[in-house]
């Protein structure tokens, strides 16, 4: 497994590249069986699997979420390289933005709804670095995962708006016992929160309204952001004990807006 950590270097063994499809898994490390199992597939599909790791600045609207965000460089390597990763991309941030943040890529519809509106500036700085690690890895095929639905949505959308030759593959969601999606934040809650966080995948698929849903969760202690139904789908967005969880699931036939 090689590590690359500087964009020059990385393009030069990419030039190396080009007689074998590339699988690709773009992630913020802090990495669990989710990101397992994106790896996974990207590994059995392709000829080369890459995964990169970059906590992106410009997508955390609050400086304190940013500082927060879990960080494990090296049991995460440790992970990759027991999963036969190829090739590892860890930039840092003057790698990726050498002059600032000079230009955003913006979406005009479904960034203001859910994820969009509840944190600003979220999905521009989602959709620039994806758009320069897709331009960067040139990938055959790039791995998401369905927990971060509305963001699947809004990068298939560039992917095809700006006529990136990379197939976007979705992934569904890896879940705990206690049905709570896989995340990194999980990291963050106590023992007996990260038990009571899965009523989150409870609720969603048992509730029979998005308000019943939110009363629900209000009822088990969180502080919910919002449940909306939207693409056939019921999504929800709530906090408990100051960690922010999202999650969705696949509405019933039959009920889907």
């Amino acid at each position: 497994m090689r590590v690359w950590n500087s964009v020059e270097q990385w393009v030069e063994r990419r030039s190396a590249l080009s007689a074998q499809t590339i699988g690709f898994v773009p992630t913020m490390g802090a990495l669990h069986r989710g990101h397992a199992a994106l790896i996974e597939r990207c590994r059995a599909e392709n000829g080369i699997a890459v995964v990169s790791i970059f906590v992106n600045p410009l997508q955390f609207n609050d400086p304190k979420d940013l500082d927060r965000y879990p960080r494990t460089m090296e049991r995460d390597l440790m992970l990759l390289e027991n999963l036969n990763v190829d090739d590892v991309f860890v930039p840092s941030p003057a790698e990726m933005y050498p002059q600032g943040c000079r230009f955003y890529v913006e979406e005009a519809s479904s960034t203001a709804i859910m994820e969009g509106l509840h944190r600003p500036g979220f999905f521009k700085g989602v959709m620039t670095v994806v758009l320069k690690l897709l331009n960067l890895v040139r990938a055959d095929r790039a791995y998401f995962g369905e927990k971060d639905f509305q963001q699947l949505k809004i990068i298939q959308g560039m992917v095809n708006d700006f006529f990136i030759p990379t197939e976007i593959v979705a992934c569904p969601t890896v879940r705990e016992p206690s049905g709570l999606a896989e995340s990194s934040r999980n990291a963050l809650l106590s023992a007996a929160g990260r038990e009571r966080a899965g009523s989150i995948f409870q609720v969603l698929t048992s509730a029979s309204t998005p308000e019943q849903a939110r009363t629900q969760l209000e009822a088990c202690g969180f502080s919910v952001d919002y449940v909306e139904d939207h693409w056939g789908r019921r999504f929800a967005a709530a906090s408990l004990e100051g960690v922010r969880l999202i999650d969705n699931v696949a509405l019933p036939a039959g009920t889907r807006p």
